[in-house]
């Protein structure tokens, strides 16, 4: 019986803990958005050795986009996302737009709300050379805070190594 308790108080607290870190979506938004960010740049990188070109990467607070000129003006200049479309969320449709329309394939990931991007300035570009360099003179450094979650990653300037 002592045993049959034991178990049952166990169950209870694993129960409160697990149901209070279910309901708590925070953390998980944050990982998940610094992991799409963290891709984009990757993929971005990636697309500038395979095509051997130029290739941008628009990092604002609002949104991580990639395009093959630095001001994303038209379709043509738009990078596609490489499953055929991006995420489609409420704030990739609110940021990933041109002439105010959305656009579905291009490869862009919107801010989902109560994620606090820094580390970048609104309108923030860089490039991608053909060896796969960026353009940034230092190391940059980007910080995804939600809730009290902090998640950080690095892209280094000397090879644009994302970790």
């Amino acid at each position: 019986m002592v045993e049959l308790v034991t178990v049952i108080v166990v169950i209870g607290i694993l129960g409160a803990i697990g149901t209070a870190r279910f309901f708590d979506n925070d953390t998980f938004t944050g990982r998940a958005y610094s992991d799409q960010a963290k891709s984009v740049i990757r993929y971005a990188q990636k697309l500038a050795i395979a095509q051997n070109r130029l290739v941008f990467v628009r990092a604002t607070p609002a949104s991580f986009a990639v395009c093959f000129t630095p001001n994303c003006a038209s379709t043509a200049e738009l990078a596609f996302a490489p499953g055929g479309g991006n995420s489609g969320s409420a704030a990739t449709r609110a940021a990933c737009t041109l002439n105010n329309n959305y656009v579905a394939n291009w490869l862009c990931e919107g801010t989902p709300a109560g994620v606090v991007v820094t580390g970048v300035a609104p309108g923030n570009v860089f490039s991608f050379d053909r060896m796969g360099r960026p353009s940034f003179a230092a190391p940059l450094t980007l910080t995804f805070t939600s809730g009290a979650s902090v998640y950080q990653f690095k892209v280094e300037n000397e090879t644009g190594y994302v970790h």
